[in-house]
């Protein structure tokens, strides 16, 4: 069978497994073992066992539960309401005022937690009933809020750029670092958005509340020392060389059980759902893998990888021109699957392709997350928006819109990451230890 003919067809049975509401590792292995068996005389069975194994015991892939971890610990702590009362009187004289708090405050519990929807839940329960009882539009709070925690996909640590490394076999602790300045460029750009929509809609936003002196607000700062430091250790670490990620995470799980111990809400009850949820997602994701790396040696049997990217260099696509081909691509996959199905699903594809354009793999991982983080701010699989509505019963269409702005923005990033690379590939190159 043509290979064209036969990747439409595993691809169809794939979308028909997916719609049906069968869960996606297990898709993923029953199009598997559907390639090798019918398209090859390959043994399906003994090659998903090796396969799934050699999958499972990688040593990369143990800092994903530990990270995993420390944010459903730092998610049952009081977090989200000291960061708050830390930020909100610095950010009074700025335009737009306390929506600020939502972007800051996404990017701190970001760079701890590792994940967009937890982001999205932990500051969501704060933000969104204090801007609410402050007179804050609430169609551009809740955007910013949708918006901002996308930032869990992309400042590290986080779970997407682990499962981007083990997937694509490149360093974990430089995917974290590289992800670190296009962070910070994100967040102000979320921020000059947040400043000229209320320069143009002052009507909007509320008047100033807080008139602290300058000693006053330092010592409401106080509220931020914990988490800052646990950041400084985790990130911090990985950059000077003295730990991996995994080493990283490690210390991460300890300071976030040392800090839920000093903020009094670390007990027995909690510490077993932080590790319960904790080791449901993680074996979720394991899942995932699994079946995504069975998929890959699956395809490798069927030709479909190599005749894919053949047709592709046949097309003579400059570098420019494949991004923004894979751009189109991964922004509607975003419409209908979660961002960690997106990146075990294409990888080991599209892997061959860029390596051919001669694209830097690490820049590669930060330009998928920011072009995947689109997608949680994108209906009808928008996860953003969905805890968003949960929080708030909102229209999911009505959040949508309210997040609009952000997704342009965030079309923007991925603009300046093709215009300058190095915003991705400086500070790894900067690193003392891989």
């Amino acid at each position: 069978m043509d290979a064209g003919i036969l990747g439409a067809f595993l691809g169809l049975v794939l979308i028909l497994l997916l719609a049906g509401g069968f869960w996606v590792g297990m898709s993923l292995f029953a199009v598997g073992i559907l390639g090798i068996a019918a398209f090859s005389s390959a043994p399906a069975g003994a090659i998903m066992a090796t396969t799934s194994w050699g999958q499972s015991w990688s040593w990369s892939l143990t800092a994903l539960p530990l990270f995993i971890w420390m944010g459903e610990i730092l998610f049952r702590t009081r977090l989200a309401e000291d960061m708050f009362k830390g930020l909100a009187p610095w950010m009074t004289k700025i335009p737009g005022r306390l929506m600020h708090v939502n972007v800051v405050g996404c990017g701190i519990f970001a760079a701890v937690s590792g994940s967009s929807a937890a982001t999205t839940a932990t500051i969501g329960r704060i933000t969104i009933p204090e801007l609410a009882k402050r007179g804050y539009d609430e169609r551009m709070s809740l955007g910013t809020l949708a918006g901002s925690a996308t930032l869990g996909l992309l400042i590290p640590p986080s779970i997407i750029l682990i499962v981007y490394g083990v997937a694509a076999d490149v360093s974990i602790s430089r995917l974290f670092i590289a992800g670190v300045i296009p962070g910070l460029v994100l967040i102000a750009l979320f921020m000059a958005t947040i400043m000229v929509w209320s320069l143009l809609h002052p009507s909007k936003v509320p008047p100033a509340e807080f008139n602290m002196s300058f000693g006053q607000k330092l010592r409401a700062t106080g509220n931020l020392i914990p988490i800052i430091l646990l950041i400084v250790g985790v990130i911090g670490s990985i950059y000077v060389g003295i730990a991996t990620a995994t080493e990283a995470a490690a210390v991460g799980v300890a300071g976030a059980l040392l800090l839920s111990a000093v903020t009094g809400s670390l007990n027995w009850e909690t510490f077993k759902s932080s590790l319960l949820g904790a080791t449901c997602t993680s074996c979720m994701i394991a899942f995932i893998l699994a079946g995504a790396a069975f998929l890959s040696v699956a395809m490798g049997f069927t030709g479909i990888p190599r005749h894919l990217a053949e047709w592709i260099a046949g097309m003579q696509l400059s570098p420019i021109m494949l991004l923004f081909a894979l751009t189109l691509f991964f922004a509607v996959l975003g419409c209908f699957l979660d961002g960690i199905s997106i990146v075990v699903l294409t990888v080991a594809v599209i892997m061959p392709m860029v390596e051919q354009a001669g694209i830097d793999l690490i820049w590669f991982g930060i330009y998928i997350v920011v072009v995947v983080e689109m997608s949680q701010i994108t209906p009808p699989i928008g996860l953003n928006l969905f805890v968003i509505q949960s929080l708030t019963g909102r229209d999911l269409l009505y959040l949508a819109r309210a997040a609009l702005p952000f997704f342009l923005v965030m079309v923007v990033m991925v603009v300046l990451l093709i215009l300058v690379p190095e915003l991705a590939t400086y500070l790894p190159a900067k690193m003392t230890r891989g």
